[in-house]
């Protein structure tokens, strides 16, 4: 009886032995499974700022190429760095590259950058201590410029023929563009709709929705303009006099067809004006800053009179991003772009 006693109690010693083994190496398994867990956490995190930041730089970048072309080849670099930081959470970010070798694209590559030290690689917390390397991060993103082809905004057309952006920047020429009587702008082809000088069809208050190519836009015939709009003019006064600009886009058309409510006008594109005075109508909201003597007025843009009717100021190149209220894609490039991530 005393052997048996003693089997039995070398043999839990040994299985004690044998689960004191079985934990430290499942430690040792848990331990590296955390690491890299953190770790590749760690490693996702880096990428998404990077993400973000080539996104914004690709977008900055784009953005103005397309406001002045010139300068891209040279700048697009230092364009996109300026957006690039501050979309990161160390305020570091470095871009190894701006590909501008597609026509309309701009390309922008981001790698990692440690805010503290300035180098150029992520350092692992836990998995360093099982000898894995630092990694370097990266992240890519495409910016794309198309005219739109479709938008919603303001109930007026535009003919092509009124359209001059020239240099497309501040100094462009500024124009006049006039209704009926005296007006050459409602019909590329000479035969005016009665009444029209492109006042579009409402889809709602003072809004009209429009879209290039086949679709022939139908026309609101009359001398004022469509109702609801006075809060509109209201908001483009109020900007211009508090020393902002009032920039609108507007659909350019190239054929207004038959009279009346049965009028269409052929879209074509979309063009941006920034406006200096208007006179759509007589008295309050409806005319502003349309006579001679008013600042930056001369007689030949003036249009003080009765029934006279027309919109001051000049073309300019704009740039919208990612709008969810404009298509992209096809429409005439009148310096007004639509840019997007696609990539």
């Amino acid at each position: 009886m005393p052997r048996i006693k003693s089997l039995s109690r070398r043999t839990r010693d040994s299985e004690r032995g044998a689960a004191g083994v079985l934990v430290a190496v499942m430690m040792l398994v848990l331990i590296g499974a955390g690491a890299m867990a953190v770790d590749v956490g760690q490693i996702y995190a880096e990428r998404a700022q990077l993400q973000n930041a080539a996104d914004a730089g690709a977008l900055a970048a784009a953005q103005r190429c397309h406001s002045t072309p010139p300068d891209c080849p040279t700048q697009a670099l230092p364009w996109a760095q300026e957006m690039t930081p501050g979309n990161s959470n160390d305020g570091a970010t470095t871009v190894d590259s701006v590909d501008l070798s597609v026509p309309n694209q701009v390309t922008v590559v981001t790698s990692t950058l440690n805010g503290t030290s300035g180098a150029g690689f992520l350092t692992k917390m836990f998995a360093s201590a099982l000898n894995a390397p630092p990694v370097t991060v990266h992240a890519a993103a495409t910016a794309a410029v198309a005219p739109p082809t479709s938008g919603s905004g303001f109930p007026l057309a535009i003919s092509d023929n009124c359209y001059n952006l020239s240099t497309a920047v501040e100094t462009a020429e500024v124009q006049k563009i006039s209704y009926k009587p005296g007006g050459t702008c409602t019909d590329p082809s000479g035969a005016e709709i009665p009444g029209g000088w492109g006042w579009l069809d409402q889809a709602s208050p003072c809004v009209a929705e429009t879209q290039t190519g086949t679709n022939d836009m139908g026309s609101d015939p009359g001398n004022n303009p469509p109702s609801g709009c006075a809060a509109i003019l209201d908001g483009w006064k109020a900007t211009i006099e508090a020393g902002g600009e009032a920039k609108v886009v507007f659909p350019v058309f190239d054929d207004a067809t038959n009279q009346g409510q049965n009028g269409t006008f052929h879209i074509i594109g979309y063009a941006t004006f920034k406006i200096w005075g208007w006179k759509f109508g007589n008295n309050h909201s409806y005319e502003f800053r349309n006579t001679e003597d008013d600042p930056g007025m001369t007689p030949d843009l003036a249009c003080p009179h009765g029934q006279d009717r027309c919109i001051i100021g000049q073309f300019v190149k704009f740039e919208t991003i990612d709008s969810t209220s404009w298509g992209s894609g096809g429409g005439e490039d009148f310096g007004t772009v639509e840019i997007k991530l696609i990539k």
